[in-house]
């Protein structure tokens, strides 16, 4: 059976713990190579992992003919540098969240892949969660009568980790970027439009370099939709979505890094609790990635989908950073 060969760019946790699994458990991808920046480290999660091949850069990775696609979970502000070279090289690509820094870097990576004909996908694995699927038909069907907004919340407590490339600017670190992007983008998945104007307010800490440690929104939509969200890596752990309607409204619990756990539905005094029997959605992500390389279907959600996300964080970060509404395109 044909399989497409991974490299991966780095030795990030979410690697390790997340996607390099979730490659393994595909079915049509095989991972051919990890770097790092030491020979040592590349090495140590190759054996980790039964990963064939080890390499002390990136560039060594990326001069190997056999790999077809990398995946890159680099920081922040490696991430259009790592692009564009891996594009130069030929390398269909998989980019971990935020595709960049802002949105003119995202435009410079599309343009990038597009000059050498490569896939550039953002890593939103939660989208690729059935439930995900069955929500929107719900949704379509009426079950919660018409959409007037979405509550969502992202946050965890990682404020003692000082040397983390999250509390760095220059690194793009904050939580809008980490944990902020996800709730963004599931309202425009669900709402299917983009938004009309943002408001942010943020807690921005010396002792963390100034980055928004939390971020607290409202992202406005047409006919008075609307999504309010908070993340942070200086709060408790939460991970939810409420999605509003006129006659009902769905709560989902583990909201971006679950998924087997179905929802729940309200209508009147009825909950009604909605089984979803899922699989990896990391593995599904990969093999989606492959079929969209292959050209047997679209990609599920396209760079140009990422470069919209992109300009609405650009947004929410403009707002908090000058205490301000900022108004967006919309449609």
């Amino acid at each position: 059976m044909k399989t497409l060969k991974w490299g991966v760019l780095g030795t990030a946790t979410i690697a390790k713990k997340s996607v390099i699994p979730g490659i393994i458990e595909s079915s049509l991808g095989e991972l051919h190579g990890i770097a790092s920046r030491t020979q040592a480290a590349a090495e140590e999660v190759a054996t980790s992992f039964s990963i064939p091949n080890a390499y002390g850069s990136y560039e060594a990775l990326l001069a190997d003919p056999e790999i077809d696609a990398v995946y890159i979970p680099l920081p922040n502000h490696l991430h259009m540098e790592w692009v564009k070279k891996a594009a130069a090289a030929k390398k269909h690509i998989l980019c971990e969240k935020p595709l960049a820094l802002d949105a003119k870097e995202v435009e410079d990576m599309m343009r990038a892949c597009k000059e050498a004909n490569v896939l550039l996908i953002e890593a939103f694995m939660y989208r690729h969660q059935l439930r995900y699927q069955h929500i929107l038909t719900d949704i379509k069907n009426g079950e919660i009568g018409e959409l007037r907004g979405i509550r969502a919340a992202f946050s965890f407590n990682n404020a003692g980790d000082y040397q983390n490339f999250r509390m760095k600017r220059e690194n793009g670190g904050g939580s809008l970027f980490d944990v902020g992007v996800y709730p963004l983008s599931l309202a425009r998945m669900i709402f299917r439009e983009e938004p009309n104007a943002v408001t942010t307010h943020s807690f921005t800490p010396a002792t963390h370099d100034y980055v928004d440690m939390v971020t607290a929104g409202l992202v406005e939509f047409s006919n008075g939709k609307f999504l309010t969200f908070d993340c942070g890596m200086w709060s408790a752990f939460r991970n939810e979505v409420e999605i509003l309607g006129t006659d009902g409204r769905i709560e989902i619990a583990n909201a971006f890094t679950g998924g087997s756990e179905g929802y729940d539905l309200f209508k009147g005094d009825e909950v009604i609790h909605k089984e979803v029997n899922d699989t990896n959605h990391y593995a599904k992500q990969a093999d989606q990635f492959v079929r969209a390389v292959w050209e047997e279907e679209a990609p599920l959600f396209s760079s140009e989908d990422s470069l919209k996300n992109q300009q609405l964080l650009d947004a929410c970060m403009k707002s908090h950073q000058n205490q301000t509404r900022i108004s967006l395109g919309g449609h």
